[in-house]
């Protein structure tokens, strides 16, 4: 069947398959419900079958996606090597990380293997219904389809992806060189109309009431009759009032079950029946079975269903589901849940939660304990336990740090009333690490001491070890250096002892830790050395740990030539074994090196990409967070004192050093620069004390100096570091050219401010060149106070309006861009080339430090530079 107003659209994807000869392409196709995305993709491939190998799976709008769904569709289909990874996923035996990423490169090796005679595409659809491993799984493939000759195709809703959205973030991440949108508009009025002409109708509001969504357009020619139905479950009873008793009933028990009713799931039904539906359009076939047409016709069908019937059908298809071993637990659930069938959610929900656990679905994971845990008030305590504690490990693996706290609270309550020691103990542990990530530290100290209590009350083994490094990591948080070697060196020596590899690497991580922060040399080669074993081992995660503590330190100690090296060696660990959480809090750290080094567009850019995905527990977005906060200060944005005191507010509360010394430094220059020394000294305060008993020479010396610029400190402590000592003594030049040979110029020139009128201009030059704009208008302002008659103007006002210094030009293109024009449009509109549009294009995400468009609106209209939508 024709597509009227697809031919561009269905031209792109072949130019794209054609172009993946040189390295793999991706399609983003959306729009709205009922815009015809299946429909041009289902064109698509049948007018390339003979050049391409089709590989095609969907996301399911079950109670709880399935994990990995489109995957698991696609294994059925190629069999092999990948079908028996996935078989593998299943298994519950701790080596999830493990089994995932063997999963993830079989596919990759069905993309590239040799035998591609027939150009492989990979088509992914209804995205926006994605399990969080299908999420993984997109993000994984657009890092490495450059080195294959295939073609990816994910069609999604695009009104339904929000900023919020998790699909958002992976799509921003997508390389942007391999990358094409397809949004598919509503047809016009025209092929409206030349629709109607064809089924003989009269187009007489037809446009009107549809909006060319081409579904609803086809829904209401076929539905015959006079005039239009208002909506589309108007249009479905009309095409069930068509059908025979029995064809109806066929079509309700399709209608429970999303996206594809098997065959043998109709096993029941008249198969007249089922032909019934077919030939009058209500289903269509679908693999070894039916669907309906749309979801959209699906759920119209189901929600006029009374409710007892609904749950009726619901348990009929559970019914004849539960017997099966090839159906996925994901989808028993959803039945069980709506037939209301308690036995059965308690059966299947930990098992469903399981497995979406094993391949990283851990949100998941989550959803499919929380239906199990609103069915189980019955069970027995210890039971109950079981699964808020699993409840509680999957929450805290998918981010949601508050849930894993009340859940792991819950459990603890319940096991002690018990009386069982070690779970007692175990608890404790997971209580510790929890607090600790919900910026709690007093608290996760107190559990932790509880802890290894209880757990020393009985016969040694893992959990006793484990508990003795987490004091020992949690003692190295806290600066409290040689406490956390001596807990370390217990829980090494229990660990050699009981054969726990697991423990051994966490605690020299710890040990490693210490002895770097407090200064010792060897804590470079014992955190190398951790890296190493926990490779050897499998142990992802401790592997990585010791490579971030390495790098983060390495910054801290403004030891930057071996910083800049390290960081990316770890963030080329981080995501090479897709452990996004350490890859966005390096990135953090990477925009604070940048920032240092005066490559302020990097420094945001870093920030940016840190923070685009969804939240994470703990402290591990701060330093990100700081860095724009800081950016956007010393670019006189207006949001950033709301950003900054957010976040020194939950580091604050942490207690620890590495949270509040830099949040009391950000939001001390921050108020210096609104010219209110009094709140600038009182925020230095909050992390000077710390950083001084810590022995920390750089975080006690910035603090020193912000007390010092406030006016309430006439010398740096001892344990300063060089440039702040020089300074805080009077030797602005030599504290200039400390941060000279660092190689940091925003340092040097805030050196060179308290100096000479001749440093004090190099150091407006400086700040002009950075983009500083409220720093050097601050300083400006000093100087004048001074009495420099001759003070140096910046930059042009054009350039300085907005803190990005955008030519009026630029700020032209950027409102244009902002209200969705393409370049040729932005052309036609400014009578410049599309070319010279182009290059101011590039110019403006250049100096607003954004790798797109969208993101380049988001902030125009954050940073007041276009009216708000």
């Amino acid at each position: 069947m024709e597509l009227l107003e697809r031919a561009g659209p269905l031209d792109a994807l072949d130019e794209l398959l054609t172009a993946s000869a040189a390295g793999g392409r991706i399609a983003l196709v959306g729009g709205e419900a009922g815009a015809g995305k299946s429909a041009l993709v289902s064109a698509f491939t049948a007018a390339v079958g003979a050049r391409a190998r089709v590989l095609q799976g969907g996301c399911d709008p079950l109670l709880t996606p399935r994990a990995l769904g489109p995957l698991h569709d696609i294994g059925r289909q190629v069999g092999g090597a990948l079908a028996e990874r996935l078989a593998e996923s299943r298994a519950g035996d701790g080596r999830a990380g493990e089994r995932r990423g063997a999963l993830f490169d079989t596919l990759l090796d069905e993309l590239a293997g040799p035998r591609q005679r027939r150009r492989p595409v990979l088509v992914i659809e209804d995205a926006h219904w994605a399990d969080e491993a299908t999420l993984d799984l997109t993000a994984f493939l657009g890092r490495r389809l450059a080195g294959c000759r295939a073609l990816l195709v994910l069609t999604y809703r695009d009104d339904e992806v929000g900023p919020e959205h998790p699909l958002h973030a992976v799509l921003a991440g997508l390389p942007r060189a391999l990358v094409r949108r397809l949004p598919l508009p509503p047809l016009s009025t025209a092929a409206v109309e030349e629709l109607a002409r064809r089924a003989g109708r009269s187009p007489a509001g037809l446009y009107q009431a549809t909006g060319g969504n081409p579904l609803l357009v086809t829904e209401v020619l076929a539905a015959g009759g006079p005039g239009v139905p208002p909506t589309v479950r108007d249009l479905v009873a009309a095409r069930l009032a068509a059908l025979s008793p029995v064809a109806r009933e066929a079509a309700r028990l399709v209608s429970v079950v999303p996206s594809r009713t098997e065959s043998h799931l109709l096993g029941g039904e008249s198969p007249a029946a089922v032909e019934e539906c077919l030939a009058g359009g209500l289903l269509v076939p679908a693999a070894d079975g039916v669907r309906f047409r749309h979801e959209l016709l699906r759920r119209a069908v189901r929600d006029g269903l009374s409710p007892v019937r609904r749950a009726a059908l619901h348990a009929a298809v559970l019914a004849r589901l539960a017997g099966r071993s090839d159906v996925d637990a994901a989808r028993l659930v959803h039945h069980a849940h709506h037939a209301d069938d308690a036995a059965a959610v308690l059966r299947w929900a930990p098992l469903a939660a399981r497995r979406a656990a094993a391949v990283g679905a851990h949100r998941q994971a989550v959803a499919h304990y929380a239906v199990a845990l609103a069915r189980a008030a019955g069970l027995p305590p210890t039971r109950r336990a079981e699964l808020l504690e699993a409840y509680s490990s999957a929450a805290y693996l998918a981010g949601l740090g508050t849930e894993a706290l009340a859940a792991r609270r819950e459990a603890l309550a319940l096991r002690e009333a018990d009386g069982d020691t070690v779970p007692i103990g175990e608890n404790l542990r997971w209580l510790s690490r929890l607090c600790w990530w919900n910026g709690d530290s007093a608290a996760a100290r107190a559990a932790a001491t509880r802890a290894v209590q209880v757990l020393e009350s009985a016969p040694p083994g893992r959990e006793l070890a484990m508990a003795y490094s987490g004091m020992a990591q949690l003692l190295m948080l806290a600066n409290r250096d040689d406490e956390a070697i001596e807990w370390g060196g217990r829980a090494l020596a229990l660990a050699a002892r009981i054969g726990d590899r697991d423990t051994e690497a966490h605690a020299l991580v710890n040990i490693g830790s210490a002895r770097l922060q407090r200064g010792d040399p060897d804590g470079v080669e014992l955190l190398e050395q951790a890296h190493v074993r926990a490779t050897l081992d499998g142990l992802d995660d401790h592997a990585a740990r010791a490579l971030v503590n390495l790098a983060t330190m390495s910054i801290e100690r403004y030891d930057l030539d071996a910083a800049g090296a390290r960081l990316d060696r770890a963030l080329q660990f981080t995501t090479g074994r897709d452990l996004d959480g350490y890859a966005r809090h390096l990135l953090g750290h990477r925009a604070g090196l940048r920032l240092l080094q005066g490559d302020w567009t990097g420094a945001l850019t870093d920030a940016e990409t840190a923070l685009a995905g969804s939240g994470q527990p703990g402290g591990s977005l701060v330093p990100a967070l700081l860095v724009r906060g800081l950016l956007r200060s010393r670019y006189g944005d207006p949001t950033a004192a709301d950003e900054l005191a957010t976040v020194a507010g939950w580091a604050y509360g942490t207690g620890e050093l590495q949270f509040v010394g830099p949040a009391a430094a950000a939001l001390a220059e921050h108020h210096w620069l609104d010219g209110e020394p009094e709140r600038a000294a009182a925020e230095a305060r909050r992390g000077y004390e710390l950083a001084v008993a810590a022995g920390q020479p750089w975080s006690a010396g910035e603090l020193a100096y912000w007390r010092w610029r406030a006016g309430e400190l006439t010398s740096a402590p001892a344990v300063a570091a060089s440039p702040y000592r020089r300074l805080l003594a009077g030797d602005w030049a030599g504290a200039a050219d400390e941060w000279r040979r660092l190689g940091c110029p925003y340092r040097r020139a805030e050196a060179l401010a308290c100096g000479d009128a001749e440093a004090a201009g190099e150091a407006l030059r400086i700040l002009d060149a950075l983009g500083a704009v409220r720093t050097a208008r601050r300083l400006r302002a000093e100087l004048r106070g001074r009495g420099l008659a001759r003070v140096p103007r910046g930059p042009r006002p054009a350039t300085t309006a907005n803190p990005p210094g955008l030519t009026a030009r630029q700020l032209e293109v950027l409102a244009l861009l902002a209200d969705g024009l393409s370049d040729a449009e932005i052309a036609g509109r400014l009578s410049l080339s599309a070319r010279t549009v182009g290059h101011h294009v590039s110019a403006v995400l250049g100096k607003l430090a954004v790798p797109n468009r969208g993101q380049a609106a988001a902030v125009a209209r954050r940073q007041g530079l276009v009216p708000p939508t």
